[in-house]
């Protein structure tokens, strides 16, 4: 049977997490028939090991947008889901997907912070406002779209960078519709743990500001780079 959605999730040393996402996505799924896609980004597909039999994996050169495009390459569905591996989607993510996909060519989820600080919970619902004004969600909250219209304007820019926020830019410069689900995908608080969340959350606003004006993404990297996830995949 032909899948209604094709997930299309990058990885680089997520060995851990890809078994978690997968149980996780059975476990909310219900009767939608999906494929889900595993891209690498390491070239000994060192994550690819733990998937499962009934997941397809394929390895491609490291970068978010890069390793996407090869996934919705052999994307089955006529609608894409891009998945970070440390999101969880809400519980009837996958029914308000293809109900969105009716009214609209793309969409994305508001977003959660799996944290009980106040002050993640804090930049979570920032996030979730801006790109609701905007109609510029980033890559964490579960960017869906429309796959013919994903290959129609040429899928992620091959950027090291603001791949998500460059493709959001491209579809609003054509007036296609992108929808906000009010329903909040839960991602991990590792990266704000890991480098500060005052520091992280300053980054990120100065990056996304100096790409607005026009700085570019290569340049914007050089100061991004964030830490190394341990070659294992597999957290101590």
């Amino acid at each position: 049977m032909k899948p209604e959605l094709s997930i299309v999730i990058p990885v680089l040393y997520e060995g851990a997490n890809i078994l978690l996402l997968a149980d996780h996505l059975k476990a909310i799924a219900g009767d939608r028939v999906y494929e889900v896609i595993v891209v690498d980004g390491d070239p000994e597909g060192s994550t690819l090991q733990y998937l499962p039999p009934d997941i397809q994996g394929i390895t491609a050169a490291a970068g978010r947008g890069t390793q996407m495009n090869a996934g919705a390459k052999l994307a089955q569905a006529s609608t894409l889901l891009f998945l970070h591996a440390d999101t969880r989607l809400p519980q009837t993510a996958l029914s308000q997907i293809c109900r969105t996909r009716e009214q609209a060519t793309a969409g994305a989820f508001d977003l959660g912070i799996d944290s009980p600080k106040a002050s993640l919970q804090w930049i979570s619902r920032v996030a979730s406002l801006r790109s609701r004004f905007t109609r510029i969600p980033y890559g964490d909250q579960a960017i869906f779209v429309d796959r013919a219209t994903f290959m129609r304007v040429g899928g992620f820019p091959n950027i090291p960078i603001m791949e998500d926020v460059a493709l959001m830019q491209q579809l609003k410069r054509q007036r296609i519709p992108i929808q906000i689900v009010r329903d909040r995908v839960l991602v991990s608080p590792r990266r704000w743990e890991q480098e500060g969340i005052l520091r992280c959350t300053l980054r990120n606003w100065m990056l996304l500001g100096l790409y607005t004006l026009g700085v570019s993404p290569h340049r914007l990297w050089r100061w991004y780079r964030p830490p190394s996830l341990p070659k294992s995949g597999l957290k101590n």
